[in-house]
């Protein structure tokens, strides 16, 4: 029998799944403690996270037994890839499992800040019934760009398709042969013009070093007047006091962001009081049926590493 130490909330069906088999070490607010997740992991062989954990070489000095790591979720910039490679401690994900409901959240933000329901329904509530003042806009007819295109990105699209959207595309990994492109019948675009030419854009990238704050106060500006941006992907692949500046003089139409470079916003947050936005706590990704996926996924990867098997989906 192992020690497994999840240190995040997941599904509970994938909690007993591991407990089925062995010892585990659940809770939720782990992660936030140092002394108490060093102490846990010990003499852990298995270790599940989620994105606030942060898998560094310093943790992994501690857990000199462990195995494997489970990414419940499919961003991997808070694992060390390359401590992990040095001491030998497999990695697996959940590839593709909060897609849909990623894809759903990008639509739903887009509607939400088009058609105005967060003032009409506040408006409402304070015994408003103006019609013309709340005269939103409507998505058929209007361009979306997608910065990047894998699987996210191209559930998005297809969607796009069912409201009458344009989608037009850039990403440097992705051609003409591209199942995004020959099947959907994306555009593919440069960077600038795809901001020049979009009604909304939405980020569907990795943080990386070449990607961290590629929408700064130029690229924003060179955003069509009364664009929206929609960001599920990381927070760091905006320049939010620029964001703030662009939504306060009216350049943008909105934002809708779902992940920022601290979570939670720390209190200078650069976003405090800027208009037009929609914000949540990272749930683009989680819904009920994508946390059961991904959490179920990863445990029964899990299992499979300690058990010795191969494991379907390991990080190369």
């Amino acid at each position: 029998m192992a020690r497994v130490v999840v240190s995040e909330w997941i599904d509970g069906e994938a909690i007993e799944a591991l407990a089925a088999v062995h010892e585990v070490v659940h809770d939720p607010k782990l992660h936030a403690s140092r002394a108490a997740l060093a102490e846990a992991l010990t003499t852990a062989e298995a270790w599940v996270v989620r994105n606030q954990t942060r898998v560094n070489d310093e943790a992994l000095a501690g857990a000199p037994d462990l195995r494997v790591v489970g990414r419940v979720g499919v961003g991997l910039d808070n694992l060390d890839l390359e401590a992990l490679r040095a001491r030998r401690v497999a990695v697996t994900w959940a590839p593709g499992s909060n897609a849909a409901s990623v894809a759903e959240y990008v639509l739903g933000a887009l509607l939400h800040l088009w058609r105005r329901f967060g003032d009409a329904t506040e408006h409402v509530r304070g015994g408003g019934w103006d019609r013309p003042a709340f005269m939103g806009e409507e998505a058929m007819g209007r361009t979306l760009g997608l910065i990047g295109v894998g699987d996210i990105g191209a559930r998005v699209a297809r969607r796009a398709g069912v409201f009458g959207l344009h989608v037009i595309a850039h990403d440097p990994f992705v051609h003409e042969a591209t199942f995004a492109v020959q099947e959907l019948g994306l555009e593919l675009v440069s960077l600038d013009e795809l901001l020049e030419r979009s009604d909304a854009v939405s980020l569907h990238v990795p943080l990386t070093d070449a990607t961290r704050g590629m929408l700064g106060e130029a690229a924003l500006r060179r955003m069509r007047p009364g664009a929206l941006l929609v960001n599920t992907a990381r927070g760091g692949l905006i320049d939010e006091a620029a964001l703030a500046r662009v939504l306060a003089d009216g350049h943008l139409g909105g934002a809708a962001l779902d992940v920022r470079p601290h979570e939670p916003p720390r209190v200078d947050d650069p976003l405090a009081g800027a208009p037009r936005l929609l914000l949540t706590p990272h749930v683009a990704g989680v819904t009920r049926q994508s946390n059961a996926r991904a959490s179920r996924h990863v445990a029964q990867e899990v299992l499979r590493a300690l058990a010795g098997e191969p494991m379907r989906t390991p990080l190369r």
